[in-house]
């Protein structure tokens, strides 16, 4: 058994495997999904007069949003990729030759993985709402700044989305138009033409609401497929500009409960019956707040035992196998959220579907590697990318009407010397060292498409039905076989 210092020694170790992944792969993730959203950002930006001070709140108040989401999956991806390279490394294998079990390797996972989850619970609580409520605040200042600034006398504009306005006269000091003419296009199946004396522009910060107030005017309304022509007088008349109205392009942001902190939720969720729909959605809101962080803790366990099993791939396999855990538990997410929206499941229960899933697969997971058995599942599929992978290499080699040997490790000047490949190699000192490979007698299987050197463990492995043998590396090559990535035949 290891001692204090020993244990000290690896956990911090481990520690510093982890944590540069983890701030990679952070950053690239708020990179990936905030460069969704500039598309729309840029919109506001070109068309609507939104100045660089507000674009740079507008992201600040969506950064809380976007780290509650990618969170788990960074947890995961730094555990995998830490432990898939000490596992390559066979840095594993030697720990537990001196007495270091997996489960020995747990500890400081579990507390990077607990930190990510009061990191997380801190931002689902307090964040989040105080981000949501803020963006909409900084949207209803520029819709506010946009009534004040995009109507423009004798001019036709439109400072709302498919609003357009002629008026003859308007101050901006007591937002008071004068002659007013505006086109309505956001009903796809009316259009309403409005010409009124008078009309002013009242504020609603609380509800997000403009209202523009008419007096004595007429209403023209037109369908599209022009069958029916309605006119309509009226003395007064208010058209109300909300919030979706006045930016479309973010419209797909979080619903009202999400901007509400934890107290303000309870205190609804008090005075709304239960069993009603906003009942559901508000005990949703609340248990997501707690569920999510709990997901990022388990999804750090995970990548322990997933990282030792993937010890023969690359770091790409490792990021495509955690992503696909993280996509798995978030489609799980979704599907429990929506069941629960209608009532069918108990929010209670259905939110916590998905952290029992991930407590399930980590014990599962760690069962087996505590085994040393691998899992089959991932076996099978990396199977089926290796052979798709050989079949594409010998399609490709086909069409370029290739029958040499393929350079090893991509380098050029590779030749072949009597019974052996003689490979020249740089060191960062510009040194020149000449590597040898055995070329002589190699297997292959048949369902991969590799070929290994008869003294790889992989080459061990393989059954006698699925075998073929060659006497040299170049022919296994000819044939299309892809050189093994562990003996580099």
């Amino acid at each position: 058994m290891p001692t204090l210092k020993l244990k000290f020694t690896l956990y911090k170790y481990i520690t510093n495997e982890i944590w540069p992944t983890f701030f990679a792969s952070l950053f690239v993730s708020v990179f990936i999904i905030m460069a969704t959203k500039m598309l729309s950002i840029t919109e506001l930006v070109m068309n609507k007069g939104v100045g660089i001070i507000q674009v740079f709140w507008m992201i600040t108040y969506l950064l809380p949003d976007i780290l509650t989401f990618a969170l788990p999956a960074v947890t995961l991806i730094s555990v995998v990729v830490a432990f898939l390279r000490l596992s390559a490394d066979s840095e594993i294998i030697a720990f537990e030759s001196s007495g270091v079990s997996l489960y020995q390797m747990l500890p400081p996972v579990v507390m990077l993985s607990f930190l990510g989850f009061l990191i997380a619970i801190m931002i689902s609580v307090m964040a989040v709402p105080w981000g949501n409520r803020s963006f909409k605040n900084l949207i209803f200042e520029i819709a506010q700044s946009k009534a004040d600034l995009g109507i423009k006398e004798h001019i036709f504009s439109e400072p709302f989305d498919d609003v357009i306005f002629y008026v003859n006269s308007f101050s901006s000091r007591d937002r008071v138009m004068k002659d007013v003419f505006v086109v309505d296009r956001r009903d796809k199946t009316t259009t309403n033409t409005i010409v009124a004396e008078e009309g002013e522009i009242f504020l609603h910060p609380d509800k997000r609401i403009i209202t523009l107030h008419f007096l004595k005017g007429t209403i023209f309304v037109v369908e599209k497929n022009m069958e029916t022509v309605r006119t309509i007088g009226f003395n007064t008349y208010d058209l109300n500009i909300d919030l979706k109205d006045i930016m479309a392009a973010l419209e797909s942001r979080r619903k009202a409960p999400k901007e509400l902190s934890m107290g303000e939720l309870i205190k609804q969720l008090e005075v709304v019956p239960e069993g009603d729909a906003k009942h559901n959605r508000i005990m949703i809101a609340i248990l997501e707040k707690l569920s999510i962080p709990v997901a990022v803790l388990f999804m750090g366990i995970i990548g322990v035992p997933l990282g030792a099993q993937l010890r023969t791939r690359g770091r790409s396999e490792g990021i495509g196998v955690s992503l696909v855990v993280f996509l798995s538990y978030y489609i799980c997410l979704a599907g429990m959220r929506s069941i629960c929206e209608t009532g069918y499941l108990s929010p209670s229960i259905g939110m916590w579907v998905p952290d029992i899933f991930l407590l399930l697969c980590c014990a599962y997971l760690l069962r087996l590697s505590a085994m040393k058995r691998p899992l089959y599942f991932l076996l099978r599929l990396f199977s089926i990318k290796d052979f798709l992978d050989s079949r594409i290499y010998i399609l490709k080699r086909r069409w370029k009407g290739l029958e040499d040997l393929r350079p090893a490790q991509g380098m050029p000047g590779m030749k072949v010397v009597g019974e052996q490949l003689v490979l020249p190699l740089f060191t960062k000192a510009g040194e020149r060292i000449r590597r040898v490979y055995d070329t002589e007698k190699c297997v292959a299987t048949m369902v991969t498409g590799r070929f290994h050197r008869l003294d790889c463990k992989w080459a061990k492995k393989i059954s006698s039905y699925n075998m073929q043998s060659f006497d040299k590396r170049d022919e296994a090559v000819r044939q299309g076989y892809i050189p093994c990535k562990v003996c580099n035949p």
